[in-house]
Parts: C-alpha cells; sequence; structure tokens
C-alpha cells in the first residue's frame, strides 16, 4: 500500500488562487504549502491572470491557466471558462493521484466532468453561500437553481470538505452527501498582539489612548457593513475621538471613501503588514452574515482583539460571548447595536483580548493538513470503489 505522506499527484481546480487576496485563496495557499511540506507535488489549475505565473513559481508549483473572465459585479475575481476536454487532454499525459475542486464555477463543474471521464478520484471543498450572495447583487431568485448547482458538483465527487458544523448541518439540508469537517487554522506566530506599532495607530490620529475599531476583508455589500458602521457609531458615541480603519478592497470602497473622508482606507495587506494593522487596533466590528468560517474573526482574536460579530461561523466556534468576545443571535441587529453600546461603557477590554488570544492558539494549520490527508488516504488507494454512483437525481 502506498504510503500518502509520499509523492502524491494532487490537482487542485479553482477560480481563485494569489496573487488574489481573500478568504478563499488565503485557505487554499495554506493546504497547498501544507501538502507540498509533506512531498507532494502540487498542480494549480486557475484562470488566467498576468502576474499568477510569477507568483506561483516562487512557491514551485506546477501551473495550467486556462482562458477565464471577471465575475460580474465582482470584477477583481474572476471566473474560468468550460474546459473540461482541455483538462482530460492533459491529464492522460499528466495523471494526477487526486482531484480537489474547490470552486463551483464552470472551470469546477469542467474538472469533475474530467475527472469522471477518466476515473480519477476527486473530493471538493465548501467555500463560498453564493446561493446566498444571490440578494446583495441582483439575482437572488435564481437562488434556487443556484443551490442545484452546487449541490450537482459536490455530489459527484467523493468527499465534500466544509469548514464548520454549521455549514455542514445547513448543506445537509440542501442534499449534498459525504460532507466532511476541516477547519480553519491561525498563524499565531504570524498574528500576535505584539505587533503593535505606535507608529502605524499615530498614521491613524491615534493615541495609545485613542480607540480603534478596525475592519478587514472584502468591501463589498455581502458584508453588512451598514451594521459595522453602525456599531463604530454607537462606540463613538462614548468616545469621540474612536477611529475606524478599513483593510481591504472591493466594490464598495469608493461609495464609501466618498460618503467617509474620516475613516482610514488602508487598503489590500498581507503577511506582517496585515498583522501589523490587526494588533495596533483595539477592538473587530464584524457584521457579515454570509462566512462559511471567517479567517479573518480567528486572525483578529489571535492578534489580541475585541471582536465583536454574529454568533456563527468561526465566531460562534471560538467565541464565549462576554469571556473572549462578544456575540450576539445571527440576524440580531438590535441586539448587535447593543452589545456594542454596553461594550463601549466598559472601560477596559484587556482580559476579553488576553483571553481571545488564548482561544484560538489550538488552531493549527499542520493538525488540518494532516487531517485531510488521513480522510483522503483511503479514497486514492480505492479510488474505483470509492467513486460516487452517478444518477438522474445527482
Amino acid at each position: 500500500m502506498r504510503l500518502l505522506y509520499h509523492g502524491l499527484k494532487i490537482s487542485l481546480i479553482t477560480e481563485t488562487y494569489g496573487p488574489e487576496i481573500n478568504g478563499v485563496a488565503m485557505t487554499l495557499e495554506r493546504l497547498v504549502h501544507g501538502w507540498q511540506s509533506r512531498g507532494h507535488t502540487v498542480e494549480i489549475v486557475a484562470p488566467v491572470r498576468s502576474d499568477r505565473p510569477a507568483y506561483v513559481a516562487n512557491d514551485g508549483l506546477r501551473l495550467l491557466l486556462v482562458p477565464g473572465a471577471p465575475i460580474p459585479r465582482y470584477s477583481d475575481l474572476r471566473f474560468g471558462f468550460p474546459c473540461a476536454g482541455r483538462l482530460r487532454r492533459h491529464w492522460r499525459k499528466n495523471r494526477p493521484d487526486l482531484v480537489h475542486i474547490a470552486t463551483e464555477g464552470p472551470l469546477g463543474w469542467s474538472g469533475v466532468r474530467a475527472a469522471e471521464a477518466l476515473n480519477l478520484p476527486r473530493v471538493s471543498s465548501y467555500h463560498t453561500h453564493f446561493h446566498q450572495y444571490g440578494s446583495h447583487y441582483g439575482y437572488g431568485f435564481l437562488r434556487g437553481i443556484v443551490s442545484r448547482w452546487l449541490r450537482m458538483i459536490h455530489n459527484r465527487t467523493a468527499l465534500t470538505f466544509v469548514p464548520s458544523p454549521a455549514v455542514l448541518e445547513d448543506l445537509i439540508v440542501e442534499g449534498v452527501r459525504n460532507l466532511r469537517l476541516m477547519s480553519r487554522g491561525v498563524d499565531s506566530g504570524l498574528f500576535d498582539p505584539s505587533k503593535r506599532s505606535r507608529k502605524l495607530r499615530a498614521t491613524w490620529q491615534a493615541t495609545e489612548n485613542t480607540r480603534v475599531a478596525i475592519y478587514v476583508g472584502r468591501l463589498a455589500s455581502e458584508k453588512n457593513l451598514a451594521l459595522t458602521l453602525h456599531a463604530y457609531s454607537v462606540m463613538k458615541e462614548k468616545y469621540p475621538d474612536m477611529r475606524l480603519v478599513f483593510v481591504g478592497d472591493g466594490p464598495e470602497r469608493k461609495k464609501l471613501e466618498a460618503g467617509h473622508p474620516e475613516f482610514v482606507f488602508a487598503g489590500m495587506r498581507k503577511g506582517e503588514d496585515l498583522a501589523t494593522h490587526y494588533a495596533s487596533a483595539d477592538c473587530f466590528i464584524f457584521g457579515s452574515e454570509t462566512e462559511t468560517f471567517g479567517n479573518v474573526v480567528t486572525e483578529a482574536m489571535a492578534s489580541g482583539l475585541l471582536v465583536l460579530a454574529y454568533d456563527y461561523a468561526a465566531a460562534g466556534c471560538f467565541i464565549s460571548d462576554g469571556q473572549n468576545g462578544l456575540v450576539v443571535p445571527l440576524g440580531d441587529r438590535t441586539g448587535f447595536l447593543e452589545k456594542a453600546r454596553q461594550w463601549a461603557d466598559v472601560a477596559d477590554w484587556s482580559h476579553l483580548r488576553q483571553q481571545a488570544v488564548v482561544a484560538v492558539k489550538i488552531l493549527s494549520w499542520d493538525r488540518i493538513v494532516d487531517d485531510y490527508l488521513k480522510e483522503v488516504e483511503h479514497l486514492v488507494e480505492n479510488s474505483e470503489a470509492r467513486q460516487p454512483a452517478l444518477s438522474a437525481n445527482n
């Protein structure tokens, strides 16, 4: 029997990867680096970007670029065009041991079809509630069609990895089968309160006594930014000199900048620079209701921030209200604002911030990668037996 930790060829099909900066791309990069560090060869199949070959080459990855186009109303991201025939020809010459479908666009569907045709073991992972995004971008009426599409793709893979127990339960209701939990790690060596910078705070016009709220993520309507702004304004009533910093980019940025010149817009940040921005703030306000996990929540906790979020996804898994952060029931907008008002009256947040760091110390990417590889071991060794039977109901 082949030992899984030696020399697998893994083909990752994804519509987002570096140099794009988002939670899905970051998660996939962590997985890929984990696979490589254990001696596996990884091929990235992704839509063409002029800057992607150099980015991927720095990590020693194989790369297959396919034609694509910007996603409507999400132009900084791309989707890949259908290319099942090309993938079949490529994989006949360069047969992978495992195909991992990470996104559900036309490229992901092509990966499923090509892998089926060649009887390749295939798994998928679920990262984004696309069927919930429709109401924010004018295609909410397509929710049923999108749900059926997602179910069809995932049910034609042997396993689907999901980031949290709540998402697993949601997908069971949607009719997705063969689900496995694959949480997310956090790099506590990178995200740490010690990265706090007085110099950076000074550029925000903040002293050590100024309270600074931060938001990290896409500046997009599905992130419920209006609630983040409202919660900040509630806290600002108590602290008139309080500052709000946005880290990230997206379709809402120009409107926010035009309407709120008093806010700090730091743009995209990564690595040590991102860690410094997190740690230099005091609280993290996150009003999003569409997360599958929310890596930014655990990154903020590791950085020693007081996090205010809805009680689901990462916040639901790792925040105990009033002990290491603040949570309210999902969708309770009134409760969210009341929690912001209550904690604006608390002079000392230090205990909760310290406990937030402790709560996420256990999150190890190494453990997550090892658990993933254990799950796919039997699949790779018994690929014919483990592929799901296809039927008209898939």
